[in-house]
């Protein structure tokens, strides 16, 4: 079975509010819809994105020129396409947009394969779990005031969440601890909280803001420095005994070996737009249990799930639902952890009626 097309669709996707954390406000997304089509019939989708649909175009694009990489290609041989894909970009770089450009494709060619053989991604990767934890990472924004995080903590656990992510990054750290403090007494010891800096703060910065919160008992202390200060990081990681969660702006297991060897992070997050799909995921989460290291997941909770399903060293799935809306599935939840789907492939299909009606 070969791949005959590779279609793009953009839309944009706005949230209900504005949102604000350390990397500024957001308010809309600009989403890139892949499909890639076979002469058997076998559909797979993807998605990509910008923040507030900055650069929505560059990213089509690059989508669009890989096309050729993949056309009349085996569709199962998913290892080929991104093998040849990487030789492709080497004039251009092995970071940013034209890895943006592998992973939309990777992940609708490992749909393709799923749904061809009739099973979870999960299980075609070797499966570990049919469940992971999940922490609700939709709230408790920088925008919001104590009240609202206090009564926004309070409802996620209420339907069920035993773990939940703020943000940090004001300029008094006097009131990112007042934040902290108030959300941990909301929720109680036993629900787990944690924190994420943005990449706002200094390593100095991080280090003092980093031995305040340890009285918190926090799950981990997320980006504190600018993604490409690993060294940084590891400075901070060694400073402080809440564990330091990064990765999330990190690219192919290049960037993730250099973090494992500088011991940059205790958790680390793979993005599956950045890191350069399921392919490189899975690389980087073997290379991390090599070294004893859980992995989590960053934003895209339906086609993450399943690579986490697949990683006995996977540890949390970040619950963002900015993008569930473009779905015909929903995401299952029991006592706090999200259910793997047995539905071939992603197990998640994209809600073209929804989709028709969002503006571009």
């Amino acid at each position: 079975m070969k791949v005959s097309a590779v279609e793009t669709q953009p839309v944009v996707v706005q949230l209900d509010q504005p949102i604000g954390s350390a990397l500024g406000q957001i308010a809309k997304f600009g989403c890139i819809l892949v499909t890639v089509r076979t002469d058997g019939g076998v559909t797979g989708e993807n998605l990509i994105f910008t923040l507030n649909d900055r650069r929505t175009a560059v990213l089509r694009q690059m989508v669009d020129e890989l096309a050729d990489v993949a056309v009349g290609q085996d569709a199962g041989h998913v290892a080929g396409f991104w093998a040849r894909a990487w030789k492709d970009i080497n004039f251009l770089g092995h970071k940013g947009v034209p890895v943006a450009g592998i992973s939309a494709i990777d992940g609708a060619l490992w749909d393709v394969l799923g749904k061809t053989a009739g099973l979870p991604l999960y299980r075609v990767l070797g499966g570990a779990q049919d469940r992971v934890p999940a922490y609700h990472s939709g709230g408790l924004w920088l925008s919001r005031s104590v009240d609202e995080l206090v009564e926004e903590a309070q409802g996620f656990v209420a339907q069920g969440f035993r773990a939940m992510k703020m943000r940090l990054g004001l300029p008094n750290s006097a009131d990112d601890i007042a934040r902290v403090k108030a959300v941990r007494d909301a929720i109680g010891p036993d629900v787990k909280l944690m924190a994420d800096a943005n990449q706002g703060l200094t390593e100095a910065q991080a280090i003092r803001l980093g031995r305040r919160l340890e009285a918190f008992g926090l799950t981990w202390f997320e980006e504190p420095l600018p993604a490409w200060d690993l060294d940084g990081l590891a400075r901070v990681a060694a400073a402080l005994d809440t564990p330091i969660a990064s990765g999330e702006t990190e690219y192919t297991r290049y960037g993730f070996r250099r973090m494992l060897e500088l011991r940059s992070a205790d958790i680390l997050m793979p993005d599956l737009q950045r890191v350069g799909g399921v392919s490189e995921f899975m690389r980087v989460g073997h290379m991390a249990e090599s070294h004893d290291i859980a992995v989590s997941s960053h934003l895209f909770p339906e086609t993450s799930l399943q690579v986490l399903g697949a990683l006995s060293n996977a540890t949390f799935l970040e619950y963002m639902p900015w993008f569930s809306r473009l779905y015909n599935e929903a995401l299952e939840f029991r006592d706090g952890a999200a259910l793997v789907p047995e539905r071939p492939g992603w197990g998640f299909t994209f809600n073209r009626d929804y989709i028709a009606h969002l503006s571009r």
